[in-house]
């Protein structure tokens, strides 16, 4: 099988402290995530990639591995997601462990279900992409948005004011959940989203990124609304 599920979870959540272990419905919020990983039976390990000694615990005790703690270098707001997995990898390649295919975890994907995961690897290995990622449509035409413009409510794409909604191209936005990524792919062009990407589609009550307290509320509000 070959394939290793990262999990990047630092300690350093300032806008919702604790962020990665915050007790959600009664249990840490990356115990869902550890959770529907394990539950997939698609992964040799899922491991946890921190530098905060409580969320490595946490981890561990659901299940996790974490075989090292992440560098400083990596644990700063400044290092991006390519460069923790990097390290990741690099790690296991220098233990002698390689592995085909990753998949990258965000730690606060509370609603995410082993299906979805099982659904996305098939798409990744049956259609020869690099990359796969769970989407979601805009509820709204992007083609329509609004901008400010010194005050004024102005259209950022005019020609399109009299075009019909049916008419215009569906777009869609990383869901926040999980990125299936070829391990050599990845580490040929460092980034998530590489030349060859595809999707799976999710329902926007499927999914909620978390960066704010009010996301934490609309993730609360979607779990209830999932069970």
């Amino acid at each position: 099988m070959a394939n290793l599920a990262i999990i990047p979870a630092r300690g350093g959540s300032k806008r919702i402290p604790k962020k990665n272990i915050k007790s959600f419905n009664g249990k840490p919020i990356i115990a869902y995530v550890i959770d529907a990983a394990l539950r997939s039976n698609l992964f040799d390990e899922i491991m946890v990639s921190t530098d905060d000694e409580e969320i490595a615990n946490t981890a561990k005790a659901f299940g996790a591995t974490v075989p090292f703690f992440r560098s400083t270098d990596n644990a700063n707001d400044y290092a991006t997601l390519s460069d923790v997995l990097i390290e990741v990898i690099d790690h296991y390649t220098k233990a002698g462990k390689v592995f085909k295919n990753i998949c990258c975890f965000l730690p606060t994907a509370a609603l995410i279900t082993p299906n979805k995961i099982i659904e996305a690897f098939h798409v990744l290995a049956k259609q020869k992409f690099k990359t796969v990622v769970p989407v979601i449509r805009f509820t709204y035409p992007i083609q329509r948005a609004l901008k400010d413009v010194d005050g004024l409510l102005q259209m950022r794409e005019v020609e399109h004011i009299n075009t019909r909604s049916q008419d215009l191209e569906p777009c869609f936005h990383d869901s926040g959940q999980f990125y299936w990524l070829n391990t050599e792919a990845f580490l040929s062009e460092k980034k998530v989203f590489t030349s060859n990407t595809g999707y799976i589609e999710l329902k926007e009550y499927e999914a909620q990124d978390v960066d704010t307290l009010d996301d934490w509320d609309m993730l609360e509000l979607k779990y209830k609304l999932k069970k």
